[in-house]
């Protein structure tokens, strides 16, 4: 089995983590007992976390075929968007604003307002074969998906939206530039994460190096140096005090890698 040394502190969007060695997946061999980070984007992980994998480049890929999209899992993004441009295909352009790869992507659904990467996925490819779109459960931010993907198949509809693109760019511009994981929770029904922060007086609070930005609250953001403990430490007490305040059990939309959730 190959494996590859990560120093999350600089490899994971949000800059926190150990150096640690990490599994790579190739030619559909998953290592048993290893969880999947795959670019590190909405993860945050702990100083001591369970053993890790991840996919090679050999998954990362994008062709038509079969008057389909077909992406491996591994694939960034704003490859994805690259592609998409040059060969005027639809439906893909929030991506631009979305970190990470089409793996990660699927398995959390991941979107911007009503456009979701399930909208127009056919089916993914794991170690059980090809499961179609239809036999997933999925809905905000979340699916059934237990299995690593390996690759994907889209619906292929022409005509590239630059109009979307810009549609797409203003809708992030109020983000954060600062190291972050994305959006640190989960939206509840009818409500908006941000919202619930700020009305309870934790926009802007900041513990050590680490703080719910002052750009947009939902964002927790590390100011250089920040770890993990102190992240945990906001994440709870938000937590904490919008229950408190509003009787609303705030989920996190970052994953944590540890034992200390």
């Amino acid at each position: 089995m190959k494996t590859k040394i990560v120093d999350f502190s600089r490899f994971s969007s949000i800059r926190i983590g150990p150096i640690v060695e990490v599994a790579l997946i190739e030619d559909d061999v998953v290592p048993q007992g290893y969880t999947i980070i795959g670019s590190a984007n909405n993860v945050l992980i702990a100083p001591n976390p369970p053993p890790l994998m991840m996919l090679s480049k050999q998954y990362d890929f994008i062709k038509i075929q079969n008057n389909q999209l077909i992406i491996g899992a591994a694939t960034p993004g704003g490859r994805v968007v690259s592609f998409c441009k040059k060969n005027d295909i639809a439906h893909f352009e929030y991506l631009s604003k979305l970190p990470g790869t089409i793996g990660g992507m699927i398995k959390m659904n991941a979107g911007l307002k009503e456009f979701e990467i399930f909208n127009h996925l056919i089916a993914v490819r794991t170690q059980e074969g090809w499961i179609p779109k239809e036999k997933i459960e999925y809905g905000y931010r979340k699916t059934s998906i237990c299995d690593v993907v390996f690759e994907a198949s889209f619906e292929l509809h022409g005509g590239f939206s630059s109009e979307r693109l810009e549609m797409f760019a203003q809708m992030r511009s109020n983000q954060p530039k600062d190291p972050s994981a994305g959006s640190c929770f989960k939206n509840p029904p009818g409500d908006y994460a941000g919202r619930l922060i700020e009305a309870v007086g934790l926009k802007g609070l900041r513990r050590g190096n680490m703080a719910f930005s002052e750009v947009h609250a939902n964002f927790l953001v590390n100011y250089g140096g920040g770890t993990y403990e102190d992240a945990m430490r906001l994440i709870r007490e938000a937590q904490q005090k919008i229950q408190e305040a509003f009787g609303i059990a705030l989920q996190c939309e970052v994953v944590i890698l540890g034992d200390d959730k």
